[in-house]
């Protein structure tokens, strides 16, 4: 008689398996579920969503990436959505919904291919010709922009706030952007070189978000240390030391016996005597301001309100380093090695109120390579909402600037690639040509969402919008205010190649991935293993 077959288990207990066409099933959906989380921000008429955390802490936005980071999402695949919109964040800083949406889009798309029965790779093959396919058409029908296009660096600021908290003020943001931008541009070789923190943005709750100004220069969260210094420096020599004015500790314990009062006294003026030398280090360079990383002594502080000298104490590193490129001067670490040369220059140094707290400007610098936006509005998430506005607005114009391409937007570049998509699928042969069709079907989902978003109708616009591309306007694209279709680039809606082409390829190659996928194996909870000391297991 033959022995019944004993289960067996290669994976511990507790561990959850999920394979086949249900993992991919799964895995879509928790896709499709983030993308329709953000799909509703989208575009000029787009809603906002408020975030709530568990401190009460309150976030009102619209921003793709600040949503989906703000909503703790546990879902493994939903987490690959997530770093699709951090990374368009982090290469150029907008985009994130668009990116989102599409790979939500690609997947669901894709989803209707395998009840078909084609089979995961050749969709993957599909997928990655269209993509290729469309990059190339992207460049080849983008436009060039330089650094002398201000009107078009404006719209294309102006766009990327479109539809944020700071829509209202666009005008006068895009060009405060636009001159930042172009300030602390600078070009080597041919080569446009700009980075974005070059670009310090500060906020302060107070005044309307009109006031919001362009600093020449760098405005830093810090008063001056003692009340006794001028609070105003004109021609300013500024010193940068990122050592700290006090008496250092020595770096062995060290044991001082004092038997007598006098040696006591010896002890204290010596101390004095060490700190009035370092000041007057300081005051033979020339210096009128001192700005230092680390701390100022009491007595320090004395001295240097004496002789006249502004200084402020704890700066940031990162701003220390702006200041540098601002004013021309060089970080010192030891004082020794301070002179004239090493000096940073600026035309006026002050200690200004701004709302409730006191600021220090340090502007009229000569051609600075760091400046300062300073935010204003009427509370908290209104400046919030308008910085991410700004940074999504740097980053447009430093991408375009970088790359010299530009295309319209309002779903015009979308619909246009789609036509050619479908073109290019009839050229081929095999399965792959279903996959490349819904990739083209899938970039229509940005001027459909845009008409949503608007209130209209998604199948009038589009077929309105499919006839004018037909009829050869490559930028026919959607007027979300009066339903019509418009001339995107002459309407100034313009945006960066780099938007479209990262967005693109990142939402390509994540629904890529998350197709390839045909099993999840999920660890069971971790146990401490058997005969642990109490406490070792996690337990108190």
């Amino acid at each position: 008689m033959s022995q019944p077959m004993q289960p067996i288990f290669i994976m511990p207990e507790g561990t959850k398996r999920n394979s086949g066409r249900s993992a991919q099933r799964n895995n879509i959906m928790a896709a499709k579920l983030v993308a329709e989380t953000v799909r509703t921000t989208l575009g000029p008429k787009g809603m906002d969503k408020m975030l709530v955390d568990s401190m009460g802490q309150v976030i009102v936005t619209n921003d793709g990436v600040t949503i989906l980071e703000e909503m703790s999402i546990e879902h493994p695949t939903a987490k690959m959505i997530v770093e699709i919109a951090k990374t368009q964040e982090d290469e150029v800083g907008d985009g994130t919904t668009t990116a989102v949406v599409l790979a939500g889009e690609l997947l669901k798309k894709a989803e209707e291919l395998l009840d078909m029965d084609i089979h995961p790779t050749v969709i993957v093959k599909g997928y990655r010709m269209a993509n290729k396919k469309a990059q190339e058409l992207l460049y080849a029908m983008s436009e060039d922009i330089t650094e002398k296009d201000i009107d078009s660096l404006k719209n294309i600021a102006s766009t990327a706030m479109t539809g944020k908290g700071s829509e209202s003020n666009k005008e006068n943001l895009s060009e405060i952007v636009v001159k930042a931008v172009l300030q602390v541009m600078e070009k080597k070789d041919g080569r446009i070189i700009v980075e974005r923190t070059d670009v310090k943005i500060e906020k302060k709750v107070g005044e309307r978000i009109e006031d919001t100004e362009l600093v020449a220069g760098i405005v830093i969260d810090k008063e001056r240390v003692h009340s006794g210094m001028p609070k105003e420096v004109k021609n300013a020599r500024i010193a940068l030391i990122d050592s700290s004015l006090e008496i250092k500790n020595t770096e062995t314990d060290a044991k001082i016996q004092i038997t007598d009062p006098s040696q006591m006294q010896a002890f204290i003026d010596m101390e004095e005597k060490m700190l009035s030398n370092m000041v007057g280090k300081i005051t033979r360079s020339g210096a009128n301001v001192v700005l230092c990383q680390k701390g100022v002594d009491d007595i320090a502080q004395h001295f240097l309100s004496k002789k006249g000298i502004y200084t402020v104490r704890r700066v940031k590193k990162s701003d220390m380093e702006k200041i540098a490129k601002a004013t021309g001067g060089k970080i010192v670490s030891n004082l020794d090695d301070l002179s004239a040369d090493e000096l940073g220059k600026a035309g006026h140094v002050e200690e200004r109120k701004v709302g409730d707290e006191e600021m220090t400007y340090i502007e009229d610098c000569e051609n600075p390579k760091a400046v300062t936006v300073l935010i204003r509005g009427g509370s908290e998430h209104v400046i919030d909402e308008v910085e991410r506005a700004m940074s999504d607005a740097i980053g447009d114009v430093i991408a375009v600037l970088k790359n010299g391409k530009a295309v319209a937007g309002a779903g015009s570049s979308e619909i246009e690639i789609a036509m050619a998509l479908r073109k290019y699928a009839e050229s081929l042969s095999g399965r792959e040509q279903l996959a490349v069709k819904s990739f083209a079907e899938t970039l229509e989902i940005i001027p459909r969402t845009l008409a949503e978003n608007s209130g209209l109708d998604p199948i009038n616009v589009l077929t309105e919008l499919k006839s004018s591309h037909d009829k050869g306007m490559k930028w026919a694209g959607i007027d979300v205010f009066s339903g019509k279709v418009m001339d995107a680039w002459k309407s100034g809606v313009i945006e960066p190649l780099k938007v479209k082409t990262q967005a693109l390829s990142s939402a390509t190659e994540v629904a890529t991935m998350i197709l390839r996928i045909d099993d999840v194996i999920a660890s069971g909870p971790a146990e401490a293993p058997r005969g642990m000391p109490p406490g070792m297991d996690g337990s108190e």
